[in-house]
């Protein structure tokens, strides 16, 4: 395969599809948003607290012993996660559980787990 072979060397612009598109487009902040929320998800601590999270509400002793990471380490992230939106905590008694925001993010961190091992089964 050609390595410029992708590369659109024709002059023809499609406006029909650019004007569809315009008019479908998201307004500008949305995408830096959206850009932040993934940047936020990049992180392989934060992921490995989100798939457990996904699994079950826990509390930052419960994290820290499961990922053999410091309290003050667990706290840290999770704190970024709460101030994203991406988890919440309830209190019980003295104890703070956390667990996942809402659906949405489950069904992100869900469905990019079920991309990733479903691309490294076909590479086999």
């Amino acid at each position: 395969m050609a390595k410029n072979e992708f590369i659109c060397d024709c002059n023809v612009i499609h406006q029909d599809v650019v004007d569809k598109m315009t008019k479908q487009m998201l307004k500008e902040d949305l995408f830096y948003k959206i850009a932040d929320f993934y940047k936020i998800l990049g992180d392989p601590t934060r992921m490995k607290i989100l798939y457990a999270l996904d699994k079950n509400e826990m509390c930052v002793c419960d994290i820290a012993n499961l990922l053999s990471m410091s309290k003050s380490s667990i706290s840290h992230q999770l704190g970024t996660l709460r101030r994203s939106g991406i988890v919440r905590c309830r209190k019980s008694g003295k104890e703070v559980y956390y667990l996942l925001d809402d659906n949405h993010v489950k069904k992100v961190i869900e469905i990019g787990i079920e991309h990733i091992t479903h691309k490294e089964k076909g590479s086999n």
